[in-house]
């Protein structure tokens, strides 16, 4: 090995040394939990094999889109409940007609929130579009508060590009519009979309900050949404920024009793880089994600 990979090698592992120490913090206070998920976005077996894999490594519970076919479902249930998995569930439409769009999202959330198998940790909303109004995008945060308010069941709203939520200044709009607004903080489709770490908007960041219940623990950075490898020394400044927000949602969550959901969200191609010509990417998704599983557990557990 020759001596400028034993320097990188030993960058990477001080890092990982580093972000694994707790953060200065108060006593918890009881009923605080830390609840890590895995993605299946990009894994290439089964739904068994992916919930097995899950289960080795050391996650609390998948992460998955609802479906609305029952086999599906069934198959969803039965994996869980195999590997004593917790749930959380992705629900959102696509459709570029806002009433069409809202109609399968309530289809979606309905079918989440009310299914007769296992009570999911929580529902993350991919909600509306960046194009929608202002007014049809609320309607998607008004029905599921209507949901929440029946079931029980936290359901958050993914800050992400294409979304209602793609941007902090936008999202302060709704932020400030809608008191009861909970927020799934993917701050990296932020960082992509003003070209920035958001040095400049700490106002727009603290108000959103308050409002998180659930995060997606991807490292984004002004010119994408993901890092090719937070390992590496390289991003160094974009993994203390990620971390810097994330330990404030954190305090928060230890100060209140309160649950705290993460999940671990590098994605494949074309998310993760690739070489030209061969596609290959840069780097092992699964490792990264189980390394950010790591880290968090470590760091705030």
């Amino acid at each position: 090995m020759g001596t400028a990979t034993l320097a990188a090698t030993g960058l990477l592992f001080s890092s990982l040394e580093a972000w694994s120490e707790n953060p200065a913090k108060t006593q918890a206070k009881p009923g605080f939990q830390l609840k890590i998920m895995a993605t299946d976005w990009g894994f290439e077996g089964s739904l068994d094999e992916y919930c097995a894999k899950a289960k080795k490594a050391g996650y609390d519970g998948i992460e998955i889109w609802w479906s609305l076919d029952p086999q599906k479902q069934t198959e969803i249930f039965q994996a869980v409940r195999h590997y004593g998995l917790d749930l959380g569930f992705l629900c959102g439409g696509y459709q570029s007609d806002p009433v069409a769009h809202l109609s399968t999202f309530k289809q979606m959330v309905d079918g989440a929130a009310h299914n007769t198998h296992q009570r999911p940790l929580y529902i993350n909303c991919h909600s509306g579009r960046d194009y929608f109004s202002f007014e049809q995008n609320k309607s998607f945060i008004d029905y599921t508060l209507e949901v929440g308010k029946q079931t029980g069941i936290r359901i958050m709203h993914e800050t992400h590009r294409s979304r209602m939520l793609f941007a902090a200044p936008v999202a302060r709009h709704y932020i400030e519009s809608v008191p009861d607004l909970r927020l799934t903080f993917d701050v990296s489709h932020w960082c992509n979309v003003s070209e920035s770490l958001l040095s400049d908007q700490p106002e727009n960041l603290e108000l959103a900050l308050s409002r998180v219940d659930h995060i997606h623990a991807r490292i984004g950075h002004p010119e994408g949404p993901q890092v090719n490898d937070p390992r590496a020394p390289e991003w160094d400044n974009a993994v203390k920024a990620h971390f810097a927000w994330w330990d404030k949602v954190i305090a928060r969550k230890r100060q209140n009793g309160e649950l705290m959901t993460i999940l671990t969200e590098f994605g494949p191609p074309d998310y993760m880089p690739t070489l030209p010509y061969t596609r290959e990417p840069l780097a092992d998704q699964w490792a990264i994600n189980e390394y950010m599983m790591q880290t968090l557990r470590k760091r705030y557990a």
